[in-house]
């Protein structure tokens, strides 16, 4: 097996991405001194699980309203769903997929960023129906 040890975000305004993740999310995002324009983003601390990822500016077209998504969807998970979901949109971003439970599991919610990326969102609720 292969796990997945890092994410990419890819945004036309990464100031504008990084601000809408670091208000949301609470992550620490900071500019890469590296030779390319790269952001590190740390998601938590290394004590708990998870990964830690990357923001970078998109080359070409974003995504397409209304279309299938083309990309591959990480998933945050949350203390309270509903608060997270109010702040997505005083924030700018949208709800791509309403609340919905996973039996025995919790509630989960897609939601797309400033910058048109879809992700998801998820409280763990063992009794959510």
């Amino acid at each position: 097996m292969s796990r997945t040890i890092h994410f990419e975000i890819h945004a036309e305004d990464p100031n504008q991405a990084t601000a809408f993740y670091t208000k949301l999310l609470g992550w620490q995002i900071k500019k890469w001194d590296g030779p390319m324009e790269y952001w590190l983003i740390v998601t938590g601390p290394d004590s708990q699980p998870g990964i830690n990822g990357g923001l970078m500016r998109r080359h070409g077209p974003g995504p397409v309203e209304m279309q299938a998504v083309n990309a591959f969807v990480c998933t945050m998970g949350v203390a309270d769903l509903d608060a997270s979901l109010a702040l997505l949109g005083t924030l700018g971003g949208t709800i791509a997929v309403s609340k919905t439970p996973i039996p025995g599991m919790g509630w989960l919610a897609y939601a797309k960023d400033t910058e048109g990326n879809i992700f998801g969102m998820m409280q763990h609720d063992p009794s959510a129906n």
